[in-house]
């Protein structure tokens, strides 16, 4: 018999991990109208769908450069206390909401110096709006942890500056770092100084690599730079020939380097052409970490249930494998072991065995 399919509900209520999340690209259409309206920023559309809808097409552009100048318009509304402090809260609360039970929210705090915060006080706003968020998210019966990196642009010069900044943040709910922006032009080991600090402080980071750009990021973000963990990676797949490894994607895979896979997203900026052929399905098959991810909500108009329903449909995943890549971000997470663990023994194992004695009730 065709064992039935999994319908959404279902995989809503799978408790899930997202490592690859940006806070400027997760906004609710509402929210980001009201905000605009108040502080006089013109958007294409003022109707919440509407601009949901253009978002969507803005970002289907297959350019990644394209794809960028999107968020224009959520930044524009995240410059003042109360607008960190609105999109922060309304971010957790929209995780729990899809069954996050775990996140790393990642955002520029240079990028948000327009109306007058300075760095330390971007940072000190959005970790109060997460814990508001998670307050009410806890008081309403769907708790979520959430934390925290703080990503460098690489075509400006302040990922040094930014990097000192998660180090001073680390026990305020910072657990990490990034850089972000476009990747070609602008290699990872132009920021040497930022990976250092943050090495010798024991900080750990993420570098994005190997979306737009090929194998060369991804070997400069790991040998070079030392990220333990690599945002996107999709361009991975160069390095491996009729199911032969090369020798970066055999580092890769024995060193479980985890993968943030974000497969809606990698449609939209052209680093993989469909879901049922993203390079997620064929890694995940020749025993990479993968974690599967939404990167922006908003701009790809998606959901961790969205990107799980994909899977599902368009490449036969079953929740075998949802667990296993839910597992896999879980130790890849850049919280405490025990912290690790507690949330893979006590929430999802047995959310997804619920999940599978029901399933296989249907």
């Amino acid at each position: 018999m065709t064992a039935p399919r999994i319908d959404t509900d279902t995989l809503r209520r799978l408790p899930k991990a997202v490592l690859h999340d940006h806070l400027d690209g997760g906004l609710r259409p509402a929210t980001l109208v009201e905000l605009a309206d108040e502080v006089g920023h013109t958007l294409p559309a003022t109707d919440p769908e509407a601009l949901a809808a253009w978002y969507y097409e803005a970002a289907n552009s297959g350019d990644l450069v394209r794809y960028i100048a999107t968020f224009e318009h959520t930044l524009a509304v995240m410059q003042t206390r109360e607008g960190l402090l609105r999109t922060a809260r309304e971010y957790v609360l929209d995780l729990a909401a899809d069954g996050v039970v775990y996140g790393e929210v990642r955002y520029a705090p240079e990028l948000m110096l327009k109306g007058g915060l300075a760095l330390p006080e971007v940072v000190e706003t959005v970790q109060e709006g997460l814990a508001a968020g998670m307050a009410e998210a806890a008081a309403a019966g769907t708790p979520v942890q959430v934390r925290t990196l703080l990503c460098g642009m690489r075509m400006f010069d302040r990922t040094r500056e930014v990097a000192s900044l998660a180090v001073a943040f680390r026990d305020a709910g910072v657990v990490g770092y990034d850089i972000a922006g476009a990747e070609d032009g602008f290699p990872p080991a132009d920021h040497l100084a930022a990976f250092e600090h943050l090495r010798r402080e024991s900080v750990p980071f993420t570098i994005h690599a190997g979306e737009a750009h090929g194998l060369p990021s991804i070997h400069q973000a790991l040998q070079v730079c030392g990220a333990q963990r690599i945002g996107h990676g999709v361009r991975i797949m160069d390095d491996i020939v009729d199911g032969k490894l090369g020798r970066l994607a055999d580092w890769v895979r024995d060193r479980r380097v985890a993968l943030e896979m974000c497969p809606t997203s990698n449609l939209q900026t052209g680093a993989a052409t469909s879901i049922a052929g993203h390079p997620i399905t064929a890694l995940r098959d020749l025993g990479f970490r993968v974690t599967l991810n939404t990167d922006n909500r908003l701009v790809s108009g998606t959901t961790m249930t969205r990107e799980m329903s994909l899977l599902v449909d368009e490449a036969g995943w079953t929740l075998d494998d949802l667990r296993t890549v839910t597992v896999d971000a879980l130790k890849s997470a850049f919280i405490p072991f025990d912290e690790r663990g507690a949330l893979i023994r006590d929430v999802v194992l047995p959310g997804y065995a619920a999940a599978s004695r029901a399933h296989a009730a249907a």
